[in-house]
């Protein structure tokens, strides 16, 4: 079974913001993203009915998931390394484990030191 638009947000907002200096915001095509110092590492796709996650990977975790299904690069941005995850029976613990990966690769190191101490 495939999450809600709201079972989704409301999963993502959860592991995002526990990450220092996470904000969120919606763009103008509806799209709902969690940033570190203004850069996303998480987007969600603006249609209610039809959910999305992004999350940006390097490309070559990229290449490895797009092998199973589900997953595939993500519209317009895919080139960059952003993955779109399937939404069929969700493992929570694998997505809280890219987002973790994807907010390191976005946030500043000295934010680094504080997830660290705040994994403790």
């Amino acid at each position: 079974m495939v999450v809600t638009f709201n079972e989704l947000y409301e999963m993502i907002k959860t592991i995002s913001t526990r990450f220092p200096q996470v904000e969120e915001q919606v763009d103008g095509f509806g799209h709902t993203s969690f940033r570190v110092k203004d850069k996303p590492f998480v987007i969600l796709g603006e249609d209610k009915e039809h959910p999305s996650l992004s999350i940006k990977t390097l490309k070559s975790t990229q290449e490895l998931l797009i092998q199973q299904p589900g997953y595939r690069k993500s519209a317009y941005i895919g080139q960059h390394g952003w993955t779109t995850f399937p939404l069929e029976e969700v493992d929570w613990d694998e997505v809280a484990d890219y987002i973790l990966e994807a907010y390191y690769r976005t946030a500043p190191k000295k934010l680094h030191e504080q997830v660290q101490i705040n994994r403790k």
